[in-house]
């Protein structure tokens, strides 16, 4: 199933659970209360931006989208308490995130997994992408674990909307296997993609070539606190 996700986010107040697309059992999680609430995991795995790489190699984790999208999600529900941890390595791509996904992810039992590595799948052949990303959402769906598959965060030079753009292509096949799978999309380059059309320099966005800045993250967290029901 694909799933349209609010790219627009404006404050940190709580919709309906009903317009969050995550399992009802995670959202009455992270709504209960001392005493009978618990730690809800949230497991960023991916490349450098979710790593918190900036300007390499200076890393910045509280100016990086998983603590961003966590401080959303924890303004909204003030009662859960809310771990992020970070399985990301710098320069890596799907192939070697599937192949340690058993070991340093799903080892963790989180409560819900985010991919991010379209950037770096440029350089991996698609059909490898492809069958990469089946398997983290395999493997995941084994262990009852919602995933949710992260659309990259620009870069520049890229020609939005080009057909034969790579990282368009690589958020093609995200999107498809992620329908295929029945996982859900975090569409973030759609989000970044808006925020051009609407006039924002790229490099306004980015703290280096393939690195978004603060405000660059600040689109990724948007669009993943959305997911909780964030606005």
């Amino acid at each position: 199933m694909k799933w349209l996700l609010p790219l627009f986010l404006a404050s940190c107040s709580v919709v309906p659970a009903q317009e969050s697309p995550l399992p009802q059992p995670l959202l009455s999680e992270l709504q209960k209360e001392w005493p009978k609430n618990r730690t809800i995991h949230l497991v960023f795995h991916g490349h450098s931006v979710p790593a918190g790489y900036h300007e390499t190699p200076e890393v910045k984790p509280f100016e990086s989208y998983p603590l961003m999208a966590m401080e959303k999600i924890q303004k909204a529900y003030p009662h859960a308490v809310i771990n992020a941890i970070t399985t990301a390595i710098g320069g890596e791509d799907c192939v070697k995130g599937a192949a340690r996904f058993q070991r340093d992810v799903l080892s963790l039992r989180p409560d819900i997994i985010f991919i991010d590595y379209a950037l770096n799948d440029r350089r991996v052949p698609e059909a490898e992408v492809e069958k990469a990303w089946h398997s983290m959402a395999q493997a995941a769906k084994a262990k009852g674990i919602p995933v949710v598959f992260l659309t990259p965060t620009g870069s520049r030079g890229v020609k939005i909307d080009d057909p034969t753009e790579p990282l368009e292509i690589r958020a093609a096949i995200i999107r498809k296997v992620a329908a295929e799978e029945g996982v859900l999309v975090a569409d973030v380059w759609a989000a970044w993609k808006a925020e051009l059309k609407h006039g924002v320099n790229q490099d306004s966005l980015l703290a280096q070539a393939n690195h978004p800045n603060k405000k660059g993250h600040e689109i990724a967290a948007r669009v993943i606190a959305g997911m909780f029901g964030v606005r």
